[in-house]
């Protein structure tokens, strides 16, 4: 009864806000904002992860001066092309208080930087029952929660899928038949990574693809990685005890699947760490057999690649089950818009009006479908724009119903640090996968103790 009091209280004052932050009455008092947004791991097609905000703070003077109230609002933009410098210049600022009262990072921030007294629950500042708000996918506005606090609101989704060269498919016997149909075979858990790996030596044995070709995965440590975790049946996250899960059986196989491509001869053993621009170009221009990336990478392969008929030569689906009857996956990694304790309350509640407008359909579509990013509502979906891009309306359809993301949780840094340097022991045969799963289930319980359930 009190929550549901206070947070009408919340609802009012938020909307009482529109007209004290520009004046009430007449004559109206002019209001200058500056409102600074930062975003993180934003190429040049991400744009819009800042241009919205310049466009919501047009819309919200104009609202004032329909209304005759005077209020202007600068917007200072910065982004960052990768993520570690972002964020180590976000908490250095943050720390000296000179940080962004808007920032735009990956859900799984929000934990580590709530517990850091850095954020403010948007949950406070906005309406979340109101349109636009309530009109985005529960799935994505609850990846922006941490304790049952809402802090963010997403600012885009995407998945991470696999794809496959079709003339090299061709190449060692598919019809068109089996092309077209791979999608939903995935699907049904029929045909699965193993089959993968079979498939991309055939590639290499018929000589359609160079040796370590046949699967070129992520170049990288990414959160694509947990994708496989998961497709062996991992579980990253029990809702119930609200705490990280370490499965030893299926990070056993997860390891031993990227052992068996490189001991197939089919991925190098000197993969990861390969210059990104190399990658791209090489998985765009047909070197590779099959390979996984993210649905944004769309963009970059019809772009900076020049790839010209990508439908006509690339398949993508689901990752597949690790085994026969198993469930595929695919991993969604909202970015979502934060506001900081940076300023005044008053400078909350104007950079939360504008990551409102932000997330009304006609704006976000336009991040979406310039920078190859899903829809963050069914609203989104239907406008023209998105509806006739080939791309954003399969890519939805096809991934979207099967995604998972990674859990706030503090310590899932730690978690990942471990994953990724057993997994690496593997990849490069310096432990075997069942040594390096058995490690890293040790190294998990010293240093997360009762924040992780190891079984």
């Amino acid at each position: 009864m009190f929550k549901g009091f206070n947070v009408a209280l919340r609802r009012l004052a938020v909307a009482a806000f529109a007209l004290a932050a520009v004046g009430a009455g007449a004559p109206a008092l002019a209001k200058d904002f500056t409102i600074t947004v930062w975003s993180g791991g934003t190429s040049d097609p991400e744009h819009y992860r800042v241009d919205n905000i310049k466009l919501a703070a047009e819309q919200l003077q104009r609202e004032a001066q329909a209304e005759g109230k005077d209020l202007k609002i600068k917007v200072d933009a910065r982004v960052f092309n990768d993520w570690d410098s972002f964020k180590q210049a976000f908490t250095l600022a943050a720390q000296s208080k000179t940080g962004p009262n808007i920032v735009v990072s990956g859900h799984e921030d929000i934990a580590a930087w709530s517990q850091a007294g850095l954020l403010r629950p948007v949950e406070e500042l906005v309406d979340l029952d109101s349109w636009p708000l309530n009109a985005i996918f529960p799935n994505l506005t609850n990846s922006a929660k941490f304790n049952n606090v809402t802090y963010g609101l997403p600012q885009d989704a995407e998945a991470r899928p696999l794809f496959a060269w079709i003339p090299h498919l061709k190449a060692i016997g598919w019809s068109d038949a089996d092309i077209a149909s791979l999608p939903d075979r995935i699907g049904k858990g029929q045909y699965t990574l193993y089959d993968m790996l079979a498939d991309a030596k055939k590639m290499q044995d018929k000589g359609v693809v160079a040796p370590g070709y046949g699967f070129y995965p992520r170049n990288v440590n990414g959160p694509d990685f947990w994708q496989f975790y998961v497709a062996f049946g991992g579980q990253m996250f029990d809702p119930k005890s609200a705490k990280l899960v370490f499965d030893q059986a299926a990070m056993t196989k997860f390891y031993k699947f990227f052992a068996d491509a490189v001991a197939m001869g089919v991925t190098k053993k000197n993969h990861i760490g390969l210059p990104t621009d190399q990658w791209y170009a090489e998985v765009a221009s047909g070197k590779a057999g099959f390979w996984h990336g993210g649905t944004w990478h769309y963009a970059r392969y019809t772009g900076k690649e020049n790839l010209k008929d990508f439908f006509g030569t690339v398949q993508f689906a689901l990752i597949p089950a690790g085994e026969k009857g198993g469930k595929p996956t695919t991993l969604t990694h909202p970015l979502v818009y934060l506001i900081t304790k940076q300023g005044s309350d008053d400078d909350a509640n104007i950079a939360a009006q504008l990551v409102t407008i932000a997330s009304e359909p006609r704006l976000n579509v336009l991040h979406a479908v310039s920078s190859a990013h899903l829809a963050i509502s069914e609203a989104e979906t239907r406008i023209p724009l998105y509806a006739d891009n080939r791309w954003a309306s399969e890519a939805t359809k096809r991934l979207l119903p099967s995604a998972v993301s990674m859990p706030n949780d503090a310590k899932l840094g730690t978690y990942w640090d471990i994953m990724w340097n057993g997994l690496l022991a593997a990849w490069t045969s310096d432990k075997s996968p069942e040594a390096a799963a058995r490690d890293a289930a040790a190294e998990a319980k010293s240093r997360l103790g009762d924040a992780i359930v190891v079984r």
